[in-house]
């Protein structure tokens, strides 16, 4: 294989430029996205949990769409097709005045999808609390709404804390998808550097260990969090 090694490009303007802020825009529309998703996702899946039979079916419903389309097709619609279905001001808006609609899309497209994961956990995570707690709260005079705030998700949280982790590590790869709407983040900028330099293995390496030391951070950081915050003998803690 005669390939000329050249890692001082990655060094040089404007490349480190746009594996910089390429880096920083990956992390911001991780961030914002799974703001959206444990949102969304959490009352997704407290609805999946409460007695009343139309609400599961519609935390059902929501599950199962967002959870069985693909990520791709579905951040393709928002960006296409969604804006297309909006009346004529919020279609100029989406189209003509939003600053960054591909950012903007992205992050939407990754938070909704991601929400229906998150809502399974939440799920889990409250059906593995015993009853008899739900029963006691409601015995103490607590509303269903001061049960689920006070007693329900606090401790359904703290279970399911690894799955989460790896939910959030999943929004952060998957915003690589957002490269296919025209968004400068990480993989898109290490491709742009092989487009102009043709070289391949250096930007894409840059890439790749980015994308690892975040994500072994954001594991040794949620281990400290749920070692702290587990709940001795529950079904689910770290032990």
């Amino acid at each position: 294989m005669n390939y000329s090694w050249d890692w001082g490009l990655l060094f040089r303007s404007p490349h480190i430029g746009w594996i910089a802020q390429g880096f920083v825009t990956t992390i911001e529309m991780a961030v914002l996205a799974w703001c959206i998703a444990m949102t969304l996702g959490s009352l997704i899946g407290t609805l999946r949990t409460l007695d009343n039979p139309i609400a599961k079916r519609i935390g059902t419903l929501y599950v199962e769409i967002f959870r069985n389309v693909p990520l791709l097709a579905q951040l393709f619609l928002w960006y296409y097709v969604i804006p297309e279905l909006l009346p004529a001001s919020a279609q100029k808006f989406v189209k003509r005045d939003m600053a960054d609609p591909q950012f903007w899309t992205s992050v939407v497209g990754l938070g909704c999808y991601t929400a229906a994961r998150v809502a399974e956990q939440v799920r889990s995570g409250i059906q593995s609390i015993p009853r008899g707690q739900r029963s006691a709260a409601l015995a103490m005079g607590f509303s269903t709404a001061q049960v689920y705030r006070y007693v329900l998700l606090p401790i359904g949280f703290r279970t399911v804390i690894p799955s989460l982790t790896n939910d959030f590590l999943g929004v952060f790869k998957n915003s690589s998808l957002a490269l296919t709407l025209g968004v400068m983040e990480l993989t898109a900028a290490a491709r742009q550097i092989e487009e102009y330099t043709f070289h391949s293995f250096e930007p894409f390496a840059a890439a790749t260990v980015l994308y690892s030391c975040v994500t072994l951070l954001v594991i040794s950081l949620m281990r400290v969090v749920e070692r702290r915050t587990r709940i001795a003998g529950n079904v689910g803690t770290a032990r």
